[in-house]
């Protein structure tokens, strides 16, 4: 297992060790111990999994204080486009991104401390997305920013008209008027 370091301070890309032959392939997906040996350290309670179609962009999610949430995700079928966005304010990459293409092919994971919006869009067919939660959800605690707030300059990898957006996620504010608390 490698974990490799990104522009933006403890946000990691976890690499895991594949052994593959012609009989398929096998990985640790999540090891404490292994983690632990390069100082991460979280205890997860919850198990997300969701399943999306080409387009669907769900995000940019966060929970505040107390109830805020370090995930550790990844993809099991398909591929998608991951970005989490800084929103620690005393941070010194402050409303800065990070993103990465996750994949079944490429099995790559992101970890994402408390502190960050997070959002995914789908770039193949269908996808399956799964994240562990260090935290329940907690729904007073949820917050959203605008995928598409141009403060942040992500580039989602597809055609604008190609994203699809649940209602509530339609509602999302910029970045100037979200209500979080890192």
């Amino acid at each position: 297992m490698k974990v490799i370091t990104t522009p933006i301070n403890d946000l990691f890309v976890i690499e895991p060790s594949v052994f593959a032959d012609n009989r398929g392939f096998f990985y640790e997906s999540y090891n404490a111990e292994k983690l632990k040996a390069f100082g991460i350290n979280y205890e997860f309670v919850q198990d997300n999994h969701s399943k999306s179609s080409y387009g669907v962009l769900r995000g940019l999610h966060y929970q505040n204080n107390p109830y805020a949430q370090t995930k550790l995700v990844r993809v099991t079928h398909g591929k998608v486009l991951d970005v989490a966005v800084d929103i620690r304010r005393n941070s010194s990459t402050y409303l800065q991104h990070f993103s990465i293409e996750l994949s079944a092919e490429n099995k790559l994971q992101l970890l994402i401390p408390p502190g960050f919006a997070h959002g995914f869009v789908v770039l193949s067919e269908t996808c399956e997305f799964l994240y562990k939660c260090d935290n329940y959800y907690n729904k007073s605690a949820e917050g959203g920013i605008a995928y598409n707030d141009s403060s942040l300059q992500i580039d989602w990898k597809i055609p604008a008209n190609d994203i699809v957006l649940s209602e509530k996620d339609q509602l999302n504010p910029s970045v100037e008027h979200a209500n979080f608390n890192f």
